[in-house]
């Protein structure tokens, strides 16, 4: 047994230095794929999980209740709410106005909140830049101050009166922008605005003649009673026309901010995991073409199939863990920067990744090995060891209408169609790489010339940020679908450049010119890539339609046969390099026998 163990051992440092260039690709397409999984499985954290996260570090309560009525009364209506049955604690009442703030132009409706400077029992807002609030300034909610463009430090104005921005609060007591709650003192319909806190001693100065009313936060027992803990809502005729929210139905009116760039996440992680896999296939495709002679070479000196499964599942299991342990860091790291599900909310991911994505990376990591194991496994005990020492290729089907129109093809389209004849699996795969890169690509041009509808705040308008979570986050997957289709580019081509130096060694000795095998390869690469880009186009196009809200607008006919010429071409350039490159190596030194 220790002797196996040491031959085990002994063959994977050798394969693994003699094959330095595949193993440092293997490694990266593994990487690229484990660290594309985590990334999904971390961007799903970040747009799913920002309102708990919030409500955790703000101390968020369970019931916030603010009267129909204004002044005296609605503090005396306050007054026994705090102290009923079922209530465990509560902060406030705090006095609020509804006023019009204008900063750079714009001016927009705004609920205004007076606090203490000391912290409180329930709700203390999370200052995420700045200082919390003091005399003379005021604070403004996150993702209000982010679509205003306001900064701490500025100046603003309520209702006439000039603040300066003490800094940027978050919070789960009320919705973020723009559903905050805006409306007239006594009034039950809503309208959207923005959120700010200035210092209780300041309200009653910017409230003028406006009433106060005030806002009271519980915290309940039970919180998922919301209402109910005072008892059926029809027997306390004082609720009605109050404004309440419990915390279930804050989270409905958030959840609704990342929902469509939560499907947008949810797709493309899928289509950049299929990307990533197809990379991750073609690599194990090229090095179990390479290892076919090395399979006969183990059977004709006696191994069976379990010293030949030992001796692959050994390699491939080194590179695969090597590989999960960098992708699941590199992914789960990396999601926080890249995406930001809304500034009115604390987004993070943590700094160690939950177990059920360790296991998924890992998972995906031993997967691959297995699959790259399992493929020599079966075929050393289905093939005799003769006919694996041969080494040959998937022998092309021939048809006489085949045979006749290739008789009439260019040397280098000949030679291009040859070679996908003999691995069409690996052509397979570079029409799936493209036509997911084709797709997304097109999801990207079809929601910039999307018309967005601004929200209306009063006198201004800005900008929707459903909308342009939505574009945040097709933008995202585009970027790394075509770091992905890059990679995938560059590794297709070695692979078919290693394999297929004899047959273009053989073309070449019957007379094909170096320029044109060098062709003919890129060429190879080139023709399963268009029914690629055909379909991805449509594909694209369907996925924005799941994902709009209503009216779509179509991106122009040029834009998109510009996109798909340029992923063509972007296909054309990173395989014609290498190809011609290897095309002119000596005819002699590839049809020698390669090392096993």
């Amino acid at each position: 047994m220790a002797g196996r163990l040491l031959l085990v051992l002994r063959l994977l440092v050798r394969d693994l230095r003699r094959r330095r260039t595949e193993t440092v690709l293997l490694l990266v397409a593994i990487t690229t794929a484990t660290a594309t999984l985590t990334l999904g499985l971390a961007l799903n954290e970040l747009v799913t999980r920002p309102y708990e996260q919030t409500r955790a570090a703000t101390a968020a309560p369970d019931l916030v209740m603010e009267p129909g009525i204004t002044g005296p009364e609605a503090l005396a209506a306050l007054a026994p709410v705090a102290t009923a049955p079922g209530v465990t604690g509560h902060s406030g009442p705090y006095p609020l106005v509804f006023k019009m703030l204008t900063a750079r132009d714009l001016t927009v409706r705004v609920v205004v909140e007076g606090r203490d400077a000391a912290p409180a029992v329930l709700d203390r807002p999370a200052v995420t830049d700045g200082t919390w609030v003091r005399p003379g300034g005021v604070v403004l909610e996150g993702a209000f101050a982010d679509a205003l463009g306001v900064h701490s430090g500025d100046t603003v104005s309520i209702d006439g009166h000039p603040l300066r921005v003490a800094g940027t609060a978050v919070t789960a007591a009320r919705p973020t922008y723009p559903n905050v709650g805006w409306h007239l003192p006594s009034s039950i319909l809503h309208e959207a605005g923005g959120l700010v806190w200035v210092d209780r001693s300041d309200i009653a100065t910017l409230a003028g003649t406006q009433p106060l009313t005030y806002t009271l936060n519980l915290k309940l027992a039970d919180p998922q009673a919301g209402l109910s803990v005072f008892g059926p809502e029809q027997r306390n005729p004082r609720f009605r026309g109050w404004h309440i929210r419990t915390g279930q139905q804050v989270a409905e009116v958030n959840s609704r901010l990342n929902k469509k760039a939560q499907e947008a996440l949810l797709v493309g992680s899928w289509l950049l995991t299929v990307l990533a896999l197809a990379g991750v296939a073609g690599i194990v495709a090229g090095r179990i073409i390479g290892q076919r002679r090395r399979v006969g070479l183990l059977k004709a000196v006696g191994a069976g199939p379990a010293m030949i499964a030992a001796v692959h599942l050994a390699e491939y299991l080194v590179i695969g863990l090597a590989s999960a342990g960098v992708g699941l860091t590199v992914g789960w790291f990396a999601a926080p920067p890249l995406f930001r599900p809304t500034a009115g909310l604390i987004g993070s991911t943590g700094l160690h990744p939950p177990l059920r994505v360790v296991l998924a990376a890992t998972a995906l990591a031993l997967g691959i090995a297995v699959a790259a194991t399992l493929v020599p496994v079966v075929r050393a005990a289905a093939t005799t060891t003769i006919h694996t020492l041969a080494d040959a290729a998937t022998p092309p089907r021939r048809r006489r209408w085949v045979i006749w129109l290739s008789r009439r093809l260019p040397t280098a389209l000949l030679i291009g169609v040859r070679i996908n004849a003999r691995r069409p699996r690996r052509a397979r795969l570079i029409t799936v790489n493209t036509l997911v890169s084709a797709a997304t690509l097109a999801a990207v041009l079809m929601a910039q010339v999307q018309d967005y509808t601004p929200v209306p705040l009063g006198y201004s308008t800005l900008p929707d940020r459903r909308e342009e979570r939505i574009i945040q986050a097709i933008l995202l997957i585009a970027v790394v679908a075509c770091l992905l289709a890059l990679l995938n580019t560059i590794v297709s081509t070695w692979t078919a450049v290693l394999d297929a130096r004899q047959p273009l060694a053989v073309a070449r000795a019957l007379g094909a010119t170096p320029g044109q095998a060098g062709t003919g390869l890129a060429i190879a690469q080139l023709l399963p890539a268009i029914p690629g880009v055909a379909a991805g186009i449509p594909v694209g196009i369907g996925l924005v339609l799941v994902l709009s809200n209503g009216d779509l607008r179509y991106a122009p006919a040029s834009w998109m046969l510009a996109m798909a010429l340029g992923v063509l071409l972007a296909i054309a350039v990173l395989t014609a390099i290498p190809a011609i490159a290897a095309a002119r190596r000596p005819v002699a030194d590839t049809l020698q026998s390669t090392p096993t």
